[in-house]
Formats: C-alpha cells, structure tokens, sequence
C-alpha cells in the first residue's frame, strides 16, 4: 500500500511554488533598486534642463 498524501498540502505547495515562481519573474521585469529609480529620476530632470536651456523664446509680433 502506498503513503497517504494530504491533498490540502499538496495543493497549498504547489500554489506557493507558482506564486515564487511569479513573484521571481516580476521582481525581474519591474524591480528596481531605490539608487536607480533615483538616477533614472535625475537624469530625466538633467535631460529637461538642458532642453530647456536651448529654447529660444521668441516674442509673438501684432
């Protein structure tokens, strides 16, 4: 006779098993540590100075 398996256990693993899984695969996808949030944030502001540094403002004539 074979061993008793507990289905509720089986069941509840196996589903913690897939959400690691997931949760591994969007820590890939969309995780970022606070330092390059950080620089990605900085470097767009520079990026927008610098555009904005080179604007000629030009005076609407009548």
């Amino acid at each position: 006779m074979g061993n008793v398996i507990n289905l509720n256990r089986f069941r509840k693993r196996a589903e913690r098993e897939a959400s690691a899984k997931q949760a591994d695969t969007n820590r890939a996808k969309f995780g970022r540590t606070k330092a390059e949030r950080m620089s990605e944030e900085k470097r767009q502001e520079q990026a927008k100075e610098r555009l904005d540094q080179h604007r000629i403002d030009r005076e609407e004539l009548p």
